[in-house]
This record gives structure tokens, sequence and C-alpha cells, in this order.
């Protein structure tokens, strides 16, 4: 059975997130996207975990329903702690089989820090020692550490993070089965560490509103169940890809100094030996420096046992650049409706529907180059999200020229 997962998400309870980040419009805009499970986020949270007893039915094993969507319990932690004189920030996404291994782990944690202060809960604790805590509430939880090139929280991180699996996590490194790319990396960046071949690579949204569900995902050909998924995780079988961000439209692709709007590539960045040349302060190394200083394989390494990856523009997005209007107007959300009653799921358009399912020339030729990587990138730093453009500044007047444009 072919299923589409998004395993890391957040909830209303989470700091700066929508305040429709509740089950109902979890569940909607899920089945909008085409997300057949979609995690709960934040179960840490005492209060999100209420509204996630009562509201959520006993579906297939380890996975719970609201109408049709599935969910599967997951959080994300953030330890913050010195390790080998040096403070280290790394984030954490936990999945978890059952209820009473969340509340095991939730009675735990809050002997440790405050549970109730943000969805995702910021512990002065050891990774490895989360990791312990996490495998004696249920050897079935899944422990993976989240964007794992983001500077400032992930574990590969220029900011606060390590070079290894195992420097971070010693003799538990062998309970750690995969790592989360992030918006800001992709595979292939990835597959340059000797740890990204190793593990597998799994990529979720970390959405912080309904709408950004399925931002990044993965597609397995598996049973619908927690065990399935967790296993397929563990042995790559029945992982058929994931669904990936174009990684340049990450805010930590590049490197820069948001202040002084310095954007650079890592072998600029090496000119200014790391420093921005505009105000002297260093600069914040993105994720395609971080992974070239510890990679052991040259750009462009495909490793045999490698997990297929499709990059893709959201549809709104598309709608926007053909419309020529911003991605949040009501032309825009009034075609995304009708596209969506009249075809199907976002995904389903994105990546399997015929070209004359598509009805606006304009949109069909977005999609037909999103599909095949014709775009124009404006890269993402230092907090800053990247620009993905389909259309130059000829395609659109041409267009225009064409009057192809819906009024």
């Amino acid at each position: 059975m072919k299923i589409i997962v998004d395993l890391h998400i957040h909830s209303k309870y989470s700091r700066a997130t929508s305040l429709s980040g509740d089950l109902k419009h979890i569940a909607e805009s899920a089945k909008t996207k085409g997300i057949d499970v979609v995690a709960t986020g934040d179960f840490t949270h005492p209060a999100w975990l209420d509204q996630i007893e009562k509201e959520l039915k006993p579906a297939e094993p380890g996975l719970f329903k609201y109408n049709e969507t599935r969910f599967i319990l997951s959080t994300e932690i953030s330890c913050i702690y010195s390790k080998n004189n040096k403070v280290r920030k790394i984030h954490i996404v936990v999945l978890a089989p059952d209820i009473k291994a969340v509340k095991k782990i939730n009675s735990k944690l809050s002997e440790i820090g405050n549970l109730t202060s943000d969805g995702r809960p910021i512990l002065g604790l050891d990774a490895k020692n989360l990791l312990e805590i996490i495998l004696e509430a249920d050897k079935n939880c899944l422990f993976i550490p989240a964007h794992v090139l983001t500077p400032w929280f992930g574990l590969f991180g220029s900011k606060s993070g390590f070079d290894s699996v195992k420097e971070c996590f010693e003799d538990l490194s062998h309970h750690i089965y995969a790592l989360e790319t992030g918006l800001s990396a992709d595979p292939s960046m990835i597959w340059r560490i000797p740890d990204g071949r190793k593990l597998t690579l799994v990529s979720n949204s970390d959405a912080h509103s309904p709408q950004k569900l399925g931002r990044e995902a993965n597609v397995f050909d598996i049973e619908m169940s927690y065990n399935s998924i967790i296993e397929a995780i563990k042995t790559r079988k029945g992982f058929l890809y994931t669904i990936e961000f174009y990684p340049q439209e990450g805010k930590y692709h590049y490197d820069g100094h948001r202040s002084c709007d310095i954007c650079l590539s890592s072998e600029e960045s090496k000119k200014y030996n790391n420093v921005c040349p505009a105000c002297g302060k260093p600069l914040t190394l993105g994720v395609a420096h971080r992974v070239a200083e510890i990679a052991d394989k040259e750009k462009g390494f495909i490793p045999e046992n490698k997990i297929p990856f499709k990059s893709l523009v959201p549809l709104k997005e598309i709608i926007s650049e053909a419309f020529d209007c911003g991605v949040n107007t009501k032309k825009v959300n009034q075609e995304y409706d009708r596209m969506i009653s009249s075809i199907g799921n976002e995904f389903y358009i994105l990546l399997e529907a015929e070209k004359e399912k598509i009805s606006n020339p304009a949109i069909r030729e977005g999609i037909e180059k999103a599909r095949k990587g014709q775009l124009i990138i404006e890269p993402g730093y230092d907090g800053v999200f990247g620009k993905v453009k389909i259309f130059s500044k000829k395609e659109k007047k041409k267009l225009a020229a064409q009057k192809v444009l819906f009024d």
C-alpha cells in the first residue's frame, strides 16, 4: 500500500505557530495535501496530549485517526547542554507507539524541565541521556536527530553540533537509525557525509501551520501501521522515496549575515575568512558550507543503497507565479481550491496528474517546469528563506502576450 507520511510538525502549543494548529485543521490540510499519515507533534505538552486523547480515535496498530486522516504520535525536543567544552543545541524528533509510552516519557521529562511552556520543550539534557530515557520508556520508540545540518540546532550544525553521530551518542549510536534532512538540505548533500550513507534519511515538513504540511514527506509501499513505518525506516524496505523542498529555498542553505543583507557561497565565504565583508562580524555558515567541512565524498556522489528523492514546488507557489500575484491572494486560493476539488489532492497534481487534466496553460507549464527542475533559485541564508522562481521575466511577458493567464 502506497502511503505518504509527514513525521514532524507542530501544534498551536509550540512557539511561533499558527493558532489553527489543532487536530481538525491538521487533518483537513493533510487530506488536501494527500498525506495519509501525519505526526501529532508536541505530545510532551500536557494540554495537547489531552486533546490527542480526547479527539483522536484508535485506527490501525499504533496509529490514530481524525476522520480519514491517520496520526502518528510524535514530538520534537530541544536539548541544550555542554559537552567537550562546547555548548550543544540539538533538536530531536521522537515517535512513540502508544499513549502509554508517551506518558512514561512525559513523566520523566517533567522532572527535568517545564513541559507546559512550549510544545517543543527546551531541556538542559545531553541528547545521549534523552535517548536513554526514550528507550527506557519503550524500545519501539524511534529517535531521529532533526534537520541535522541546521546551523543552530542540528546534530551536524556549524554553530553547536558535532562532526558525527558517534561523537554525540557514543556507545548508544547503534540506536540511531535515521537522520532528518531538514528544509535547507536534500539527500544528495547528506550522502557526502559518512553517517548520511550509513543511516536512513527521512524528510518532514516541520510545519508550524497546517498550510505548510507536506513541504517535505516520505513515501512508502507498506502496510498501514506504526511498526510498518518504523521497520521501513530502519531497513529501507518499502521506502520508495522522499519528497523534498528545494534546499536552496531553505533559510540556512548558503552562508550570510542577514543584518547586512550579505549572502555568500562557501567558496566566497572562505575568501573573507568566514567574516562578513560589510561589518566584520562572523558569518552564519549555512548547510552547504557545513557539508563541505565534514564530507568525505565529492559533489554528485550517489551511494548504491540510496533512497531516491523528488524535489517539488508547492502548488500555491506555482499558481502564484502563473498568475503573477501574491501566494496568499484570493485569486490564488480560489484557483488552488478549484484544482483540488476537480483534479485531486496536491501531491497527486504535482507528481502524477496528466497535463491534460490541468486546464490553465500557465499552471500546466509551471508544473512541468517544476517536475523537470527548470527553475530560477535565489539561495536562503542566515534565517532568510530562499526564493524559487519558475518563470523568468521574459517568459512572463510571453505568457501575458499570449493571454493565457486568467483574469
